[in-house]
């Protein structure tokens, strides 16, 4: 069973590794896997240097979804993350009467804390995900994540953004009321006014007015954020981590499959980009002496070869202790993958 096969019944698959590893093209590459299975596949990407755009040979605008050609009898749409347009979809959805929401937008909080109410960027990709899983437009979304390190805040942004709203302070803040600073009880009045006589009371009556104003939206936020962590924890979400032979590299994705475990999620591949291949089932350190251009030839071939082993050994260090994951090596190559023939090329042959 190759990886792409193994992906068939999942409904999400988030791609992670970190920075330099070819993780983008490595997400459009599964993409374009699964649409050359007959699925219909949407690929996101939160990188905002947009990778996936030059990848693809699009201008990808943010937010919006372009349908990508290649030779796949299934649909392939990439899509770039717009956080902001994201939170204001949730905003619509949960926004209860049209002069709730009017008074959230006319508050002067709205959009500095539209940010913090995301969870940042992280939340709002995740949110993206479900809400693109759950459209019904497509089989399968691949979401490329940002590095690693990053990626672990996209994991635990649904239980953060959880933690906020459910934070008693919140709470005090959301209670109905009449008078803005005694909407909170007397614990929380007592902090708007120490937090008042610094910042102003201006301030503070500003923020206790938008909770009050998000009032309406508040259990729907909370039911959304709990469905999109029971999707991250789904046994139709695929986690695919991507790498390369480099120690350095190995190393973080290690960390990151360990994080994974620790959440109580599984890796399900591992696609290593950058492998030197085979020339020779020989063992280079048995072949011929030979002098000459006969001789170079031999050297280098031997020089190869180690180099491939050298490059499979190290990957076997991550995924031996789950003989179960499957892994995908994408050969070494020196021309950079940069257009939908050569990422298509890929697809195919090793995925």
């Amino acid at each position: 069973m190759t990886l792409a096969d193994e992906l068939l019944r999942h409904r999400v698959v988030v791609v992670a590794g970190s920075g330099g590893v070819g993780k983008t093209t490595s997400s459009a590459a599964l993409a374009m896997a699964l649409a050359q299975r007959g699925r219909r596949v949407c690929v996101l990407t939160v990188d905002p240097a947009k990778r996936l755009a030059s990848a693809l040979g699009l201008d990808l605008a943010e937010g919006g979804a372009h349908v990508v050609e290649g030779p796949w009898s299934g649909e392939m749409t990439a899509v770039q993350l717009d956080a902001g347009r994201t939170f204001d979809g949730l905003l619509e959805r949960y926004g209860g009467s049209p002069e709730s929401l009017a008074a959230i937008r006319r508050n002067p909080i709205y959009r500095s804390l539209a940010g913090a109410l995301g969870g940042t960027q992280e939340y709002m990709a995740v949110e993206r995900v479900y809400e693109l899983s759950s459209s019904g437009h497509y089989d399968v979304v691949v979401i490329d994540t940002p590095p690693t390190r990053n990626a672990v805040d996209l994991l635990d942004a649904p239980d953060r953004l959880l933690n906020f709203l459910t934070h008693g302070i919140v709470r005090a803040l959301l209670a109905p009321t009449k008078v803005s600073l005694r909407a909170a009880s007397l614990a929380t009045a007592a902090a708007t006014r120490t937090i008042g006589s610094v910042v102003g009371t201006d301030l503070v009556n500003d923020v206790v007015s938008f909770f009050q104003a998000f009032a309406s939206l508040h259990q729907g936020f909370i039911d959304r954020a709990r469905s999109v962590q029971e999707l991250l924890a789904s046994d139709t979400t695929a986690y695919i981590l991507v790498t390369t032979p480099r120690t350095d590299a190995l190393e973080e994705t290690r960390w990151f499959k360990d994080q994974l475990t620790t959440r109580g999620l599984r890796t399900s591949g591992v696609l290593v980009n950058r492998v030197h291949p085979h020339f020779t089932d020989s063992d280079p350190e048995h072949l011929p002496l030979a002098g000459g251009v006969l001789g170079v030839h031999l050297d280098n071939l031997r020089e190869l070869e180690r180099a491939a082993r050298r490059d499979r050994a190290a990957v076997s260090v991550l995924t031996g202790d789950d003989p179960d994951v499957l892994v995908a090596e994408i050969p070494w190559r020196a021309d950079p993958l940069t257009d939908v023939d050569a990422l298509a090329d890929v697809a195919s042959s090793y995925l």
